[in-house]
């Protein structure tokens, strides 16, 4: 994803992970209000695990995504589809 087409909430790291940034809208992890999380860049290591958590592809992206951002599956799918698809966008500049 180039400059011109990213979004104004996703930013990159100098380590190559992404910031993702939730200021208007800010997802409850663990009853606190996250305003960015930090997606690292995965390897093929995380793609595998993700496919054998997941009897699903649903199931298998939500357990890469919680993983690369190091929050539970459970704060993934407590977030609204919204929250949810910026952690999608953020995935698909890795893999996409």
């Amino acid at each position: 994803m180039d400059n011109q087409n990213k979004p104004a909430w996703l930013g990159e790291n100098d380590d190559g992970s992404l910031t993702i940034n939730f200021e208007s809208r800010p997802p409850k992890i663990d009853g606190t209000e996250v305003k960015s999380l930090k997606m690292r860049e995965p390897f093929v290591d995380d793609q595998l695990a993700a496919d054998s958590a997941g009897s699903s592809s649903a199931l298998s992206e939500i357990a890469l995504i919680s993983n690369l951002c190091e929050i539970s599956p459970e704060a993934v799918r407590s977030m609204t589809m919204r929250q949810y698809s910026r952690l999608q966008t953020a995935l698909s500049v890795f893999i996409g």
